[in-house]
């Protein structure tokens, strides 16, 4: 490409990486920047992939080890539900009258202002971004290679090149072109929710031939402790996370004010009703103390009631978590972007590339850590972690409408909801932040750590202005670098959306 289109270009809150004498390059033809191109179905599509991930086949162990009971259990999976509804309405409201992607960090930037916003980035995107990446895709993984072992131990070594083949093929697609990623995505939300399907029709079919013992007594023994009603509930919210990833692309979603609410209204009774049918199916087959004995309920659930067609199950498992993969790798990396292009991570991650407007550097960033984190035994501990991390910035999210209420009541606000919703979601989710501090007080210490090592790089990276040239020059180097490879500029911030 010409000369001049791999030069660095600025934006207006660089304050890294630059010279001021640089002036950023233009374009001769065609503007960069990101297309809007997402409808109603492929916003659905976005929400149900990345909740229909893994946890639907993971956490209800979680749940009912905390509770000790069946009814309280299934009492959980509605709160969770529940509490991601208001969430999910008060995030309808900030993505509407703050239609930028990056979700949280957007949010937060606006009402509290650049230092609690960059803590989330760091937060998200050097840990739990990459950690979830390579959960998943091993998990993935694992399912993919376990037909081939029936009777032998798993390959390490095996697992961990089939899940890294997986998450570099979905970053090179994430990259290469958002329709076709999207239309993916279509076809995997009914395949996963198809699989989810199967699983409550078996149920329905076992507890109609008068399997419902299980459900006698529902309540005996449920656990009163509140730490352990408040890890429980975790447990559920990590199966319904990524309710608000759909606000992580805004910019790229046509007529936001309709299709945002619209996507939401109808993914989270969908998932609520379909996460509670689930487990009265799980539980209608297996008792607690072997869900509890299991890592893999549905696969445990198949063999115990599909005999010969119990195959199926860890090949829809598998499905499930690929199309939920591949929509984090895509909305993760949006975050990133915007967080560069806000001067808050290096230049060279705030470009989208020419030819496919998809935020390559920020995918390929994104995807060089998460294969860095497969090669970490102990990654879970991370995960329980930055959960918690990412819960207390939800709740700063939310807590920042409610200040931008009133520190600007005037703002333009498409969609309102009752100053009650976000009063009361705040309130539920400090109870969930609080409780755990007495049930896991190392878990807590640790994600607040994590958090606050982001300190030091904020005063280092982005208010320390007068940087010595030496970095200066490897900055700028290595983001002309990243111009050539990946044929990327910096999006053109005079266009009108």
């Amino acid at each position: 490409m010409p000369s001049n289109s791999t030069k660095v270009a600025k934006s207006p809150t660089e304050n890294m990486l630059l010279s001021p004498a640089e002036t950023p390059p233009r374009l001769p033809e065609e503007k960069v920047k990101m297309k809007k191109q997402l409808g109603l179905l492929e916003g659905v599509a976005i929400i149900l992939g990345i909740i229909f991930g893994s946890g639907i086949f993971i956490t209800p162990k979680g749940i009912i080890q905390e509770v000790d009971s069946i009814g309280f259990s299934l009492v959980v999976w509605v709160m969770c539900g529940f509490l991601s509804m208001i969430g999910a309405l008060c995030y309808a409201e900030l993505g509407t009258s703050i239609p930028k992607s990056g979700g949280d960090y957007a949010y937060i930037y606006e009402a509290f202002g650049p230092l609690p916003s960059f803590l989330y980035l760091w937060a998200a995107n050097l840990i739990f971004v990459p950690t979830t990446n390579a959960i998943m895709s091993l998990t993935f993984a694992k399912y993919v290679i376990q037909p081939f072992f029936f009777q032998c131990e798993l390959p390490e070594y095996g697992v961990i090149l089939v899940a890294a083949a997986t998450v570099c093929f979905l970053t090179f697609l994430n990259g290469y072109n958002v329709k076709t990623t999207t239309r993916m995505q279509n076809v995997f939300m009914f395949c996963k929710v198809g699989a989810l399907m199967l699983v409550i029709i078996v149920g329905v079919v076992w507890m109609g031939l008068g399997n419902v013992k299980n459900f006698e007594n529902a309540f005996a023994g449920t656990n009163s402790n509140p730490g352990k009603i408040a890890k429980a509930f975790y447990s559920g919210i990590y199966s319904y996370s990524g309710w608000n990833y759909l606000n992580f692309m805004t910019e790229e979603l046509k007529n936001p004010y309709v299709n945002l609410p619209r996507a939401i209204y109808i993914s989270l009774p969908l998932v609520t009703s379909i996460y509670v049918l689930a487990n009265m199916a799980y539980l209608s087959v297996l008792t607690p103390n072997e869900m509890i004995s299991t890592d893999a309920i549905a696969v445990t659930f198949g063999n115990s009631v599909l005999g010969k067609g119990a195959w199926i199950m860890p090949v829809m498992v598998a499905i499930s978590i690929f199309g939920g993969l591949s929509v984090h790798v895509m909305t993760s990396s949006r975050m990133l972007y915007v967080g560069a292009r806000n001067g808050h991570f290096p230049t060279m991650l705030s470009h989208l590339n020419i030819k496919r407007l998809t935020p390559m550097p920020s995918l390929i960033f994104l995807n060089v850590l998460s294969l860095f984190m497969l090669l970490i035994n102990d990654i879970h501990e991370l995960i329980t972690y930055c959960t918690i991390v990412e819960s207390f910035f939800v709740t700063l999210s939310v807590t920042g409408l409610l200040y931008l209420r009133w520190k600007k009541p005037d703002m333009v606000r498409p969609i309102k909801v009752n100053i009650i919703v976000p009063v009361v979601f705040v309130l539920i989710c400090v109870f969930l932040l609080i409780l755990p501090c007495f049930e896991a007080p190392i878990a807590i210490g640790v994600g607040a750590l994590i958090t606050l090592s982001g300190i030091p790089a904020y005063y280092v990276g982005v208010i320390w202005q007068d940087k010595p040239m030496l970095y200066q020059n490897i900055m700028r180097k290595c983001t002309e670098v990243s111009q050539k490879i990946f044929i990327a500029a910096h999006e053109d911030k005079d266009v009108e959306d």
